[in-house]
């Protein structure tokens, strides 16, 4: 593996923690982007990965993703991401390796902050917090901020569609807007029940095929396999799978006019910001229009409000991608670069 700082992903990281315990088998990575506006606060993954540079790659990546996204929106929180590693696809995390993780974070002493992310859910961060207090995303009373993030994330990006397809396309609502969906776990399949109450023509595709099939069924949906979703004739394409789908390859077998969905760094590179954006395709800043769920488990572990709070700081990301869009559209720029640019200055790097 290269060294660390070499690492194309390496952005002035504050700190990047490699964990082992022997006894339960824990390998994970806790990177800490930046600490500027508070704790570092980002989920936890438990994936596996096809080398120990990929999974520390992915851990630098998100770590970076979660400072802009928490400084976007207005959250008194840094960026953090544990990432776990599976031995192989398909294993389980155990009760002893979970126990592992939390005394990894209770290690840190306050600097990075845990949440559910991939892989995890409640019952599982509920163990975490056996270890250290440290923890959101924890299971809560009716009414209170907190608890799975999958929903308020999907409420976000449904917020945040429906603000791209006026912006990208002029519609009013969504009825008869075409949306290709890649992924409908919590994320991917919450915005595909909103967006059929819409009205919207939706085209669904999962790894899990039968996952998707199931819910097409359900919507009165169309369905394709997990590698023909990009290459779907839409009007939007909305990605809520693992990150790094749009590249050199993939942007131009694109036959929509808007991107907007809420998985991780969807652009591979740099570079890609400017393919998508010579393509005239409009874009949602991921760590924009998936906000919602970081301010659901930011609010919680902050004590700063109640659902009602949530929902209306998630109210405000269609708002925020309109700004975002605004300085695009002055500039010339990318709007993936534009977002860029205004989060590092949020958090003093710009």
């Amino acid at each position: 593996m290269a060294a660390l700082w070499d690492l194309p992903d390496f952005d002035a990281h504050e700190g990047v923690h490699a964990f082992t315990d022997a006894g339960s088998g824990l390998r994970a990575v806790i990177a800490i982007h930046s600490t500027k506006l508070g704790p570092a606060a980002g989920g936890a993954r438990f994936w596996h990965y096809a080398s120990d540079e990929g999974a520390v790659t992915d851990a630098l990546r998100l770590s970076r993703g979660m400072s802009y996204k928490n400084a976007m929106a207005g959250l008194e929180l840094g960026g953090g991401k544990g990432v776990i590693l599976a031995a192989r696809p398909g294993d389980t995390i155990s009760t002893q390796q979970l126990e592992a993780f939390g005394r990894g974070v209770e290690s840190l002493g306050g600097r990075y902050v845990t949440a559910e992310d991939v892989g995890m859910s409640e019952a599982r961060m509920k163990v975490i917090a056996g270890e250290t207090r440290y923890v959101s995303g924890l299971p809560v009373a009716s009414g209170a901020a907190g608890g799975d993030p999958g929903p308020y994330t999907a409420h976000g990006v449904y917020l945040g569609v429906k603000a791209a397809a006026a912006r990208g396309l002029g519609a009013g609502d969504m009825k008869g807007v075409r949306v290709a969906i890649q992924g409908v776990g919590s994320v991917g399949g919450g915005l595909a029940r909103l967006l059929a109450k819409d009205g919207a023509v939706l085209t669904l595709a999962d790894v899990d095929a039968g996952r998707a099939k199931a819910l097409a069924e359900q919507l009165n949906a169309s369905h394709v396999a997990a590698g023909a979703i990009l290459g779907v004739e839409a009007d939007i394409f909305s990605p809520n799978a693992l990150g790094a789908i749009l590249t050199e390859a993939t942007i131009p077998t694109l036959a929509v006019k808007v991107v907007a969905g809420g998985a991780n760094n969807q652009l591979a590179t740099r570079e890609d910001y400017d393919r998508l954006h010579a393509r005239g395709i409009l874009y949602a800043p991921d760590y924009v229009i998936n906000a919602g769920g970081i301010i659901n488990v930011g609010l919680e572990y902050l004590g700063q409000g109640d659902e009602a709070e949530v929902m209306a700081r998630i109210a405000r990301i269609p708002g925020r991608l309109n700004e975002v869009w605004d300085e695009s559209e002055r500039t010339g720029r990318p709007a993936a670069e534009v977002a860029d640019a205004i989060a590092a200055r949020l958090i003093g790097r710009g």
